[in-house]
């Protein structure tokens, strides 16, 4: 019987381990696949508070060490469901595995949707990337591709648009789907130009190393390719919540719809980091839930231990 039960190993899971354990519980953390998230996608992270420059998989791996040192267990296993029997919860793994718990932290994070081409995940980090405040610095001067014609979309491409060369918009409609305001304030700058009613079929690349895309243009169904130094996609997220809907409110995206507090509707259940309904998904957000829900999770244990 673990007091806490982290599922998830990204940024806000371990930050939840550590803090659970530097509060004296006995904590499990449970990762499908590898530990650090997203995170791990960025070649380079320089807006991590402390840290000049680290990559994501070094930040990760720094992160993982340091809750194995407090002593929390670790489980490669996919969670399958979380049973709620009061004041004990029961996880279940698609691998077979049974965990009894006090209180559980589910910091699921969520997945990039991805373009499906052959070749992207290679690239991922190396020519692809997600997040313009992440890694919109190492293409200053340089030509970048944005896949979207959403707000996320829009919004990393003006902060792109302040770096780079150029930065081309890449929409699969006919027309973008985001604010007014943004397209006026993205397309009024000279480096901005777009395409719309285009589909990405293909990614071009150089020994290994990404050179830019081949569209088909629906309209004449032009094939034609476009160099560039850098694709970001903005597309969507995926929350992969589904199966703990029966402990905690989804919103209409499919986050947990909770706030700050991490707080859901059952008691001993706590959901941190990207996987929740919040305005801002960074590295140093999602450990701060990490953080919130670790305190709260400890304090509940505190209480059914009397």
């Amino acid at each position: 019987m673990y007091d806490i039960i982290v599922v998830g190993g990204g940024p806000a899971g371990m930050t939840a381990a550590l803090y659970a354990r530097r509060n004296g519980k006995s904590v499990l953390v449970i990762e499908k696949t590898g530990f650090g998230g997203q995170i791990t996608h960025s070649p380079k992270v320089e807006n991590f508070p402390g840290t000049v420059t680290i990559s994501g998989t070094a930040l990760a791996d720094s992160m993982m060490s340091q809750i194995l040192e407090q002593g929390a267990d670790i489980e490669f296993e996919t969670v399958a469901s979380i049973e709620d029997k009061g004041n004990t919860k029961t996880v279940k793994t698609e691998e077979g595995g049974v965990y009894e718990c006090l209180a559980v932290i589910i910091a699921t994070g969520v997945k990039h949707r991805l373009l499906g081409l052959p070749g992207e995940e290679d690239l991922i980090g190396e020519g692809i990337s997600f997040c313009a405040v992440c890694d919109g610095d190492f293409y200053t001067g340089k030509d970048v591709l944005m896949a979207g014609g959403g707000n996320s979309a829009l919004q990393e491409a003006i902060l792109l648009s302040d770096k780079c060369k150029s930065v081309t918009m890449l929409q699969d409609l006919d027309f973008f789907t985001g604010e007014e305001s943004l397209q006026k304030l993205l397309f009024a700058r000279d480096n901005v130009s777009s395409y719309t009613g285009v589909k990405i079929t293909g990614l071009l690349t150089e020994n290994g190393e990404f050179r830019g895309v081949e569209i088909s243009i629906a309209a004449t169904g032009e094939i034609k390719r476009l160099f560039a130094d850098g694709l970001f996609v903005a597309i969507g997220l995926i929350p992969e919540n589904e199966p703990f809907k029966n402990l905690a409110d989804l919103n209409a995206y499919g986050y947990f719809d909770t706030d700050e507090t991490c707080v859901t509707k059952t008691k001993g259940v706590f959901a941190a980091g990207d996987c929740r309904s919040k305005a801002i998904r960074q590295v140093t957000t999602a450990a701060a839930d990490g953080t919130v829900a670790a305190l709260a999770a400890c304090r509940y244990v505190n209480e059914i231990k009397g």
